[in-house]
């Protein structure tokens, strides 16, 4: 797509040249896609979160529908009359290659790397839910195969897309409180069950699931409704727990405006994990050196019911889930998973505040700055070059929960310099039959 001439640019060359045109009959071939033309949208995951996210992309042709659960694409496909159904996501695209031009992965976080790096090496642009990937290789190498393929991507963490969480970017960008050196991120998650041992009991798999491809590049183990939907968040093998779930929204703004990229220690403190789960409760503790003149800042991290000290915010009472950053001249809070509301306190000090202009773009709804990008315009705010960044930090605190050990991280080569065992999370292998 990147690689067309635009329809304007072949104009313009031509009257400069005193060519004449040639019109083709698929003006896709000659031009790249007009703003209103539609594109050829296929969907990996179709249920729960799958589903909006299909919905959102209802005003192009979704051509394709996969889930491994035969009655949510048939029931997908009540509405999506047309699209081709399908339970595997390799023959999808092995046989509808030439007819799709981009992606949609809404599947469980152990399954997001390999649709969508198969489907970026086949030139296709790539929405991904957020973790955009199980582990931090993975999201090395989903940003990697973005470079080289030039295809339009985006991670869903949807609350990119808010102005109210782009302004307050801008605001700590502005220094309104100084220097940031401390940070706190809370949530109400899980709500799904961690901190538990697999199930020993048998269960019979229902028709209308294929086991085996849910399973994907895990170990194989037993079909149990443990696992399958939802509840998969929680297991090691297939999700990325509290952190993972919820980091990519609570953490965006400060990591966005903080650079909080490439933290050279991580320590974590838990409660009920198990060989299998993800703990019940943690608390994380990221620290980060100075980056491009801002100082070195101390990320903390609490899940399970846990929060910080409400003394952060003069003793008020903490919401469910929330981020406070503590600067050198004050504090921003902000009570919401996305960031898409703040406050600078304490109040009297900023009773004048002006906020600074506008420096980022404002965003035409999340869907639609993936579909614009995809379509030759401008690219998507959380891309993968981005999202994959945000991700890695991110599940650099898992590396902590699940091995035990603090983590002191070499960013460059990709490795835990102090804990050698912390290799298998960070390239987990795939199940033979399953590729990256």
């Amino acid at each position: 797509m990147s690689k067309r001439i635009s329809r304007r640019a072949l104009l313009r060359g031509a009257a400069a040249g005193g060519a004449g045109l040639i019109i083709l009959r698929d003006s896709r071939l000659a031009f790249g896609y007009e703003a209103n033309e539609k594109l050829n949208v296929a969907i990996i995951g179709c249920g729960g979160k799958g589903r909006s996210n299909m919905d959102a992309c209802a005003g192009e042709n979704i051509v394709a529908l996969c889930d491994i659960d035969d009655n949510i694409t048939a029931d997908a496909a009540k509405k999506y009359t047309g699209a081709k159904q399908y339970a595997d996501f390799r023959r999808m695209l092995d046989q509808m290659g030439r007819s799709i031009d981009a992606v949609v992965v809404s599947t469980a976080d152990h399954t997001h790397a390999p649709a969508a790096a198969m489907a970026m090496r086949m030139g296709k642009h790539v929405y991904c839910e957020k973790p955009l990937t199980h582990t931090v290789y993975e999201a090395r190498v989903l940003r990697d195969l973005a470079r080289k393929h030039k295809v339009a991507t985006q991670m869903g963490n949807q609350g990119t897309a808010s102005t109210g969480m782009r302004e307050s970017v801008e605001v700590l960008r502005s220094g309104a409180i100084g220097q940031a050196y401390e940070l706190h991120v809370w949530s109400n998650r899980p709500i799904w069950p961690q901190g538990v041992e697999r199930p020993a009991e048998k269960a019979d798999i229902p028709s209308n699931i294929h086991w085996d491809l849910w399973l994907g590049p895990a170990p194989k183990r037993p079909y149990h409704p443990d696992y399958q939907p939802f509840k998969w968040r929680g297991w090691l093998d297939f999700g990325t727990g509290a952190l993972g779930d919820m980091g990519c929204h609570t953490v965006n703004m400060p990591f966005m405006a903080l650079e909080l990229r490439d933290p050279i220690a991580i320590e974590a403190e838990v409660h009920g994990l198990t060989k299998e789960a993800y703990p019940k409760q943690s608390v994380i503790r990221y620290s980060f050196p100075e980056r491009n003149g801002l100082r070195p800042l101390v990320m903390y991290w609490y899940d399970g019911g846990l929060k910080p000290s409400p003394d952060i915010l003069d003793g008020r009472e903490l919401p469910g889930s929330g981020v406070a950053i503590l600067g050198e001249k004050g504090r921003m809070f902000s009570p919401d998973d996305y960031c898409s509301t703040y406050e600078l306190l304490p109040k009297e000090d900023f009773a004048n505040f002006q906020k600074p202009a506008p420096s980022l773009p404002r965003s035409p709804g999340h869907a639609e700055e993936w579909l614009r990008a995809c379509k030759g315009g401008e690219a998507a705010m959380s891309n993968f070059d981005y999202a994959s960044a945000l991700t890695e930090t991110i599940l650099l605190g898992n590396l902590a929960i699940v091995t035990g050990e603090p983590i002191y991280w070499d960013a460059k080569n990709l490795r835990a310099i102090n804990c050698p065992k912390a290799d298998y999370y960070i390239n987990t292998p795939y199940r033979k039959g399953w590729t990256l």
